[in-house]
C-alpha cells in the first residue's frame, strides 16, 4: 500500500503568494488575491485539453451561442467603431465573437493555442481584446495577463467573460469547477488585484462581463 501525500499550500500562479488547500486535494485558494486554482499536479496536459475542446459544439451560426456572447459583442459595439482593430484571444474552434462582429463590419484578429496558433498576431497592438470563457483556462494567469495587457493600445479595453466565485457559492456543488480544463477561478478581489498591478484606469464587473480599461 502506498500513501500519497498532498501539500497543504501551493504558490498562486497569479500573484505567487501562498494558497491554502480549499477543496479536497484538488483546489487551493490564495490568501492574497482570493483566486482559486487547481493543484499543479492535476493540471491537464495539452492533449487532454485539446480532446476536451474538440467536444465543444461551437456553431457560430447558432443564435443561442451568439446570444451567450452578446455581453461582449454589445460592449464592443457600444465603445468602438468598425474602424478599430480587435483581437479575439482564445477564439476556439468556433470564433463566434469574430463572426458576429465581422458581420457588422468589424475586424478582429484571432489567436488560439490549439485552433489558430499564429504567434505574429501576438506581436501587434489592439484597440480592444476579447476573452470569452478563456481566463478560467489559464495555467499561468500572471504571464497570460501580462501578454494581454502588453497588446493593448493606450485607452484600450480588455473584455472578459467568466463565472466569478463569491462566498455565497457552494463550491462543492458548483458546476463551473467540474470542467477539467477550468483551472483558475476569480473573485472580485482577484480582479481588483489585477487592475492595481497593471495600473488600469478602471474595472467594471457586470455579472459575467468584466471590463478592464487603460
Amino acid at each position: 500500500m502506498s500513501i500519497i501525500q498532498h501539500n497543504n499550500t501551493e504558490h498562486c500562479p497569479l500573484c505567487n503568494n501562498h494558497g491554502e488547500r480549499f477543496h479536497k486535494d484538488q483546489f487551493y485558494r490564495c490568501k492574497n488575491c482570493r483566486g482559486i486554482f487547481k493543484a499543479s499536479s492535476l493540471l491537464p496536459n495539452p492533449t487532454e485539453e485539446k480532446e476536451k475542446y474538440d467536444l465543444h459544439n461551437n456553431d457560430v451560426t447558432d443564435v443561442r451561442y451568439q446570444q451567450f456572447v452578446s455581453p461582449i459583442t454589445n460592449a464592443v459595439q457600444e465603445n468602438y467603431s468598425p474602424n478599430s482593430i480587435g483581437l479575439d484571444f482564445g477564439s476556439g474552434p468556433g470564433p463566434v465573437i469574430s463572426k458576429v462582429l465581422g458581420d457588422k463590419g468589424y475586424t478582429l484578429k484571432q489567436f488560439d493555442p490549439f485552433f489558430s496558433n499564429d504567434p505574429k498576431v501576438l506581436e501587434a497592438k489592439y484597440d480592444y481584446i476579447v476573452c470569452c470563457e478563456v481566463i478560467e483556462h489559464f495555467h499561468s494567469p500572471a504571464k497570460e495577463f501580462d501578454l494581454l495587457i502588453n497588446m493593448l493600445k493606450p485607452n484600450g479595453r480588455l473584455f472578459c467573460m467568466t463565472h466569478l466565485y463569491s462566498e455565497d457559492i457552494d463550491f462543492n456543488a458548483w458546476y463551473y469547477k467540474n470542467d477539467p480544463t477550468h483551472v483558475f477561478f476569480y473573485h472580485p478581489i482577484t480582479l481588483q488585484k489585477i487592475k492595481d498591478k497593471h495600473a488600469f484606469s478602471s474595472l467594471t464587473i457586470d455579472d459575467r462581463l468584466i471590463t478592464f480599461q487603460y
